[in-house]
């Protein structure tokens, strides 16, 4: 295997994804190294969630390759041809694949506490004493501590983010992907996501997020991505595309929103 496979957490080799005539993604190349934070920019319909999505094999995808890893997502090669894993082995692969999306999608009936135990109980099959402690501790990390046996229509909608977060969490992933993660919260509420968001990133994890939330971008990403309709126009250093971005879309796009 090539080592730069090994050595990074993502790969995106000239992938492609279509809908019929209609291209999403066109030859999108990207290498993400582990502890790595990068924020996927773009206007709507750029493709930045089809993206994420086909890293965490939600859309499979047209042309090219995606490691995690060094793991092919979503397909076993023979000879030069790609052939769709099981429903069961990208389940496995997923695992290690945290997303959170923009709706919470949190099970409305269960407490705080068991929404984040889920994943361990029923996907690991971790010991229920365990997976409740486990869950505490997450709740903490989140700064929700006290809201363990509260249900999710109890709680704010940074709140309920925040418990999906934990819950991603729960099922140690090796990457974390965030698919506009404050795009349903109002500027206040948003504000928590963003700093539960930072502390993770403070902590080392690997993500890569969707957002149009400037403070994410310009506080304390590592790179930027910027993308127009499905093609990558920067890949670069995050305090780069703010101060000099390189081309006029991008020069119109940190007009608009980074004031």
């Amino acid at each position: 295997m090539d080592t730069s496979l090994k050595a990074a957490a993502v790969v995106l080799d000239s992938v492609s994804k279509s809908y019929g005539p209609v291209e999403i993604l066109k030859n999108v190349s990207v290498s993400i190294a582990p502890g790595e934070v990068v924020t996927l920019l773009g206007p709507s319909g750029a493709g930045k969630s089809t993206l994420l999505r086909c890293i965490n094999h939600l859309e499979t995808i047209s042309a090219g390759r995606i490691y995690v890893h060094g793991k092919l997502i979503g397909y076993r090669e023979v000879g030069d041809t790609l052939h769709e894993l099981s429903d069961r082995e990208i389940s496995a692969q997923r695992r290690s694949i945290g997303m959170v999306f923009q709706s919470f999608n949190l099970f409305r009936h269960m407490t705080v506490l068991q929404n984040v135990m889920s994943g361990p109980v029923h996907v690991l099959r971790t010991p229920k004493v365990e997976a409740a402690a486990l869950a505490r501790d997450l709740l903490e990390k989140v700064g929700l501590p006290d809201k363990a046996d509260r249900y999710p229509s109890e709680l704010s909608g940074g709140q309920q983010q925040r418990v999906a977060i934990a819950r991603t969490l729960a099922l140690a992933p090796s990457v974390m992907l965030f698919d506009e993660p404050t795009s349903a919260l109002d500027p206040e509420l948003s504000q928590e996501v963003v700093a539960t968001i930072r502390s993770l990133a403070e902590q080392g994890y690997t993500m890569l997020i969707a957002t149009h939330e400037m403070a994410i971008a310009r506080d304390f990403a590592d790179r930027v991505i910027f993308m127009v309709h499905g093609e990558v126009v920067e890949d670069v250093p995050a305090r780069s595309f703010f101060t000099t971005p390189r081309h006029e879309r991008s020069r119109q796009f940190v007009a608009r929103h980074a004031g």
